[in-house]
């Protein structure tokens, strides 16, 4: 399709003062476009925040208390509260060698740079040009014969003799100038987009972070559980060692069946198979841990440990001032922000783009003395263009511009409802998780203890084996399902701090304590 017609301007032509002529503006036209900058509007609709669905209060913490409340003290990092030595040292190389953070971090600095380029543009764009050209030819001698009459010398005797053909020189040396005037404020809207677009950026570094520290965490809690699993399975395999040397005892002497001995034998075996399978659970976290704090497997291990028995669960305060806390929330809000001026951009298109340039230098036919005030030469010009005609093109932008503002609300709004929901949801976990460990908690040590009277009974020749079997068996389920109740309710009051926000605080967005100044400082100090 052809391009559409424009209206054009065109600049004033280059003019070449006397020697007193200067390249000043008067003041009246100086005065003139000060005021028209001044009464310029940048058109669009202004930001207001949309509402969104917010509830009183955290349904699922209603009537209850949990049994250890927590939170990290001031100045310390959220993960302080599990009170974990080895943990605090790997969530600290998140920070330093995460590169999935790093990538963030660098998408933030992407968008910073395009703030200030877009400022610029608010701006005159000054530069500086020179030629020096040397023509000549017969086309040169009848175009210069052309111009005799302009170009004639006057003689030391009075008579004018014209200017001599050939070759000829042209030096120009000159400082230009242009300004697109933001009338209507195309620039400051894409501006606005643009500045909101890298507080969403830098909101998304945030929210990266603490997925990759909460990640870490849970990785590691998990790993700390399978090595009690490991403790624990270590412990059964040697009672059924036990368990085992008393059916060959009994049936040695005759009191037991070669059965029984099958049985233990069985039940051990089955015992130890458990025993090897948790280290693939183990060495898989381990490798996934190793590449959250950026490190390859193979340069990475921990060694086996316990983990603290307390269950820390994090204040849920106030349920409006979640928006302000969970970056996710301040992403989404953000790109609303963006989405709107973008609108504005879009409705910008309707006006003419005005241009101001200017030009002030010096030419002459040799370089000895070409910066003399007889040499100078400027221009001063303007130009306007706006499209007559465009089929439709502008009015789809708009409605382009304005199905993405309501898509960004819609998404800020959903993104809102989730927070809530992940909230409630590891509320109602932990709760619930506490009471089942209370109940589990009992029944494990009551499987223990008829686990242990039911051996007595089969060294006495009360009962089989196979109330043996069973009774150790439901033991040691018991047992690995306390552990992953366990497990499950650390995991969920990690989920907790995360959905909490882990500390993040909105008005940090932009500012130098902010996550991204911090990771960028960090990442500044690395590379020097």
């Amino acid at each position: 399709m052809k391009r559409n017609p424009v209206r054009n301007l065109p600049a004033a032509n280059a003019v070449r003062p006397t020697a007193t002529a200067g390249a000043v503006l008067p003041r009246s036209s100086v005065a003139l476009l000060v005021a028209v900058m001044l009464a310029g509007c940048a058109v669009g609709p202004n930001y207001h925040r949309p509402t969104a669905p917010v509830p009183q209060r955290f349904k699922e913490a209603d009537g209850w208390k949990p049994a250890q409340p927590s939170e990290a003290a001031s100045g310390t990092s959220w993960w302080s509260v599990y009170d974990d030595a080895t943990l605090d040292e790997l969530e600290k190389q998140i920070d330093v060698s995460n590169q999935t953070l790093k990538a963030s971090e660098a998408a933030w600095r992407e968008a910073v740079a395009l703030v200030s380029q877009t400022r610029a543009g608010l701006f005159p764009t000054i530069g500086v040009s020179g030629t020096a050209t040397r023509s000549g030819g017969p086309g040169a001698s009848r175009a210069a014969a052309a111009a005799a009459a302009a170009t004639t010398t006057t003689t030391t005797t009075g008579i004018t003799a014209p200017a001599t053909s050939g070759p000829t020189n042209q030096f120009e040396l000159a400082a230009t100038a242009s300004w697109d005037i933001d009338i209507w404020g195309k620039i400051r809207r894409t501006l606005e987009a643009n500045e909101a677009s890298a507080q969403a950026s830098e909101a998304d570094l945030a929210a990266a972070r603490l997925s990759a520290q909460a990640t870490l965490a849970s990785d590691y809690i998990q790993l700390r559980v399978a090595d009690e699993q490991k403790q624990l399975l270590d412990e059964t395999v040697e009672a059924y060692k036990h368990s085992l040397l008393i059916t060959q005892n009994q049936y040695n002497v005759g009191v037991a069946a070669k059965t029984d001995v099958i049985t233990a034998e069985t039940q051990l075996e089955g015992a130890q198979s458990q025993q090897i399978a948790v280290g693939v659970t183990r060495a898989i976290l381990e490798h996934a841990i190793a590449v959250l704090v950026g490190k390859p497997p193979a340069d990475f291990s921990l060694a086996a440990a316990k983990l603290g028995t307390a269950v820390p669960v994090a204040p849920t305060g106030v349920a409006s001032t979640l928006l302000e806390r969970r970056p996710d929330v301040a992403a989404a809000e953000r790109s609303m922000a963006a989405a709107n001026a973008q609108i504005g951009v879009a409705v910008a298109a309707y006006y003419p783009d005005l241009t101001l340039s200017g030009s002030y230098g010096f030419a002459s036919d040799v370089v000895a003395g070409l910066l003399r005030a007889p040499n100078n030469l400027w221009s001063v010009g303007a130009s306007a263009s706006d499209a007559l005609l465009d089929f439709g093109a502008r009015s789809a932008q708009v409605r382009q511009a304005r199905a993405g503002y309501d898509m960004a609300v819609a998404n800020y709004r959903q993104t809102v409802l989730a927070a809530f929901q992940q909230v409630e949801d590891e509320l109602a976990t932990l709760r619930i998780l506490e009471q089942q460990y209370q109940v589990q908690d009992t029944a494990t040590k009551s499987a223990n203890l008829a686990a242990q009277l039911t051996l007595n009974q089969y060294k006495a020749g009360i009962v089989a084996y196979t109330s043996v079997v069973t009774a150790q068996a439901t033991a040691l389920t018991d047992a690995q399902t306390l552990l992953t109740i366990r497990q499950n309710r650390l995991t969920a009051s990690v989920t907790l701090i995360q959905a909490l926000g882990g500390g993040w605080d909105a008005g940090t967005l932009g500012k130098p304590e902010g996550t991204a100044a911090t990771l960028a400082a960090q990442d500044a100090a690395q590379t020097h």
